[in-house]
């Protein structure tokens, strides 16, 4: 069964189970709105996981990234997928943007909430870092991001320039740079200090997608942040994420026990 297969019927059921805000925007652009799954028990102590989707930013949607939402809403948690503009309609420059809008209305629509969270797949864990890297004071907040999951992520996007990848993006070296988190650790540093970081790969990654999970871990590291790094066995790029529709498999438990839900 493909990955976009089984995160599309995974979707369904956690939209089946739970209480769901379909398409809310974030933003004017049609690829600005958002999944919203919220539990059903009102819990004054309500964390929210914000979830940006992979697909080397030109494939899948937030319409098939709610598949995490089961075992999550289950426990409490308020589970939001973002929607952007994948290639060729949006360019890098515009999904990072993007990406940082929705996290400024995530907070004016849920001020009430115990804790912001953040997941990144693959693509999304890129977007994840970059979110984590904003200068804050342009838009006005100050969100304290308690914790963050980049699994399978690309941190340098250099290296893809030359790669089939770059066709529908068009990137050139200045973009790639200014969209690049390994290029802004003080930024991060400064706006996401006190957030627990996890770099997680899968143990059958290519070689660049380790690579890259490792020197960013060991630069976030080295800057002093409180990070850590999960080699996860037994898995390759897509089923590392897939798994977290399980409330037993290890990065679920981990993703809970950040939050105060396990």
């Amino acid at each position: 069964m493909s990955f976009e297969h089984v995160t599309y019927i995974c979707t369904e059921k956690a939209r089946s189970i739970t209480q769901t805000l379909l398409d809310v925007p974030y933003g004017d652009g049609d690829g600005e709105k958002l999944d919203v799954y919220v539990p059903s028990s009102s819990s004054p102590d309500v964390p929210l996981l914000i979830y940006f989707h992979g697909g080397y930013w030109q494939f899948l949607s937030k319409d098939e990234s709610g598949f995490l939402a089961v075992p999550l809403v289950q426990r409490g948690v308020v589970v939001v997928a973002v929607g952007y503009s994948i290639a060729p309609k949006g360019d890098m420059d515009l999904m990072v943007s993007q990406v940082r809008r929705s996290l400024v209305s995530v907070i004016q629509q849920y001020s009430h909430i115990s804790g912001l969270y953040l997941c990144g797949h693959s693509a999304g864990a890129h977007l994840a870092a970059m979110v984590l890297s904003t200068d804050w004071t342009q838009y006005n907040i100050s969100p304290q991001i308690k914790g963050a999951f980049l699994v399978s992520g690309v941190y340098d996007l250099q290296p893809i320039l030359s790669t089939y990848v770059n066709e529908p993006l068009k990137m050139t070296e200045e973009v790639a740079i200014r969209n690049s988190p390994s290029h802004f650790l003080p930024q991060l540093t400064r706006s996401s200090a006190s957030c627990d970081i996890v770099v997680a790969v899968a143990q059958n990654d290519s070689p660049e997608f380790r690579k890259q999970s490792e020197e960013y871990f060991k630069a976030l590291e080295s800057a002093g942040l409180k990070v850590s790094f999960e080699d996860v066995p037994n898995t390759d790029h897509f089923n590392i994420i897939e798994q977290l529709v399980d409330e037993n498999y290890h990065l679920t438990k981990l993703l809970l026990k950040m939050m105060g839900k396990s």
